[in-house]
């Protein structure tokens, strides 16, 4: 699928970046990338978006490639982003997912832009930070509880480690993109993180902290804080995927938000992990959110 690179100036005056792929009739679909991601469609995703009748529409949130950093944001401030590009692209209503760290802004868009938010999902994403019932460091990998941990302490101390993180990110390879997650990754996903997927991965990394740590950093303490939304403001569907065997996003953020989110979709997946997930469901994913907003068959 051809792809398209475009710098949108938004009405505030930052410049935000944006990925294209698809007919530009198709129904737009936005994804939100993890935390940290740079701008790219791993490919499986794009022929399962254009196979379905999609516009794939990725907007680099601030900090991250060419996107004007935005210190202080919160995650439901990604709407007012996501409402400007579309109006840019001539586009009204879409549906959206978002993958690890994109699931709370594709759960803001579902929040903040009724009527235009036809479906959303959260693809192995996070609860509310300090939400009743939810032990956010518990179960996952040691880099995790690092990261988190420096990001409870504040923007000094997330800012040091990070730094640190991405001298290494900036050279990862597909050799070593593996060893670069440490315990992070489950058997289910050290087996999906291989061959073309290994590359992609690495690329996108190293995509991440091109321009600097500012978008990993204000992801981090955005996800820590108010979100800028309640769970029960959404007024589009939405439908929950999470994998058992997953490190980075615990099984149990699934089965929080599968429970406190009004009518969600549960698909909770006992023999996948945060990134073979992501691989294996995909195509299963972009249909459950056309069939949610209507549009199967359409």
């Amino acid at each position: 699928m051809r792809t398209e690179r475009q710098l949108i100036l938004l009405p505030d005056g930052r410049d935000i970046d944006v990925l294209l792929a698809g007919s530009e009739d198709g129904v737009p679909l936005v994804i939100h990338e993890g935390t940290p991601i740079g701008l790219g469609i791993y490919p499986p995703t794009a022929e399962a978006a254009r196979e379905r009748g999609m516009r794939v529409v990725m907007v680099a949130r601030p900090g991250y490639e060419r996107s004007t950093p935005r210190p202080g944001r919160r995650i439901g401030d990604v709407s007012a982003d996501i409402a400007a590009v579309l109006d840019h692209l001539g586009a009204d209503v879409f549906v959206t997912y978002g993958a690890s760290g994109g699931g709370p802004h594709a759960l803001a868009c579902a929040a903040n832009l009724p009527g235009r938010c036809l479906a959303a999902a959260s693809v192995v994403g996070a609860p509310p930070f300090g939400a009743e019932g939810v032990d956010f460091l518990a179960e996952m990998g040691a880099e995790n509880v690092a990261e988190f941990g420096a990001a409870i302490e504040g923007i000094e101390p997330l800012s040091r480690l990070l730094e640190q993180e991405a001298r290494k990110l900036r050279e990862v390879t597909a050799d070593d993109v593996v060893a670069a997650f440490g315990s992070l990754l489950s058997d289910a996903d050290k087996a999906a993180l291989t061959g073309a997927y290994a590359a992609d991965i690495a690329a996108l990394l190293r995509g991440a902290v091109s321009s600097g740590i500012a978008g990993w950093r204000d992801d981090d303490l955005a996800l820590v804080s108010d979100w800028g939304f309640e769970l029960t403001q959404l007024a589009a569907p939405v439908a929950v995927w999470h994998g058992e065997q997953d490190r980075m996003a615990p099984f149990a953020f699934g089965q929080w938000l599968a429970e406190h989110i009004p009518g969600a979709r549960a698909h909770l997946l006992p023999d996948e992990g945060h990134l073979s997930l992501q691989i294996n469901a995909m195509g299963d994913i972009l249909s459950d959110l056309l069939d949610m907003a209507g549009l199967a068959g359409k």
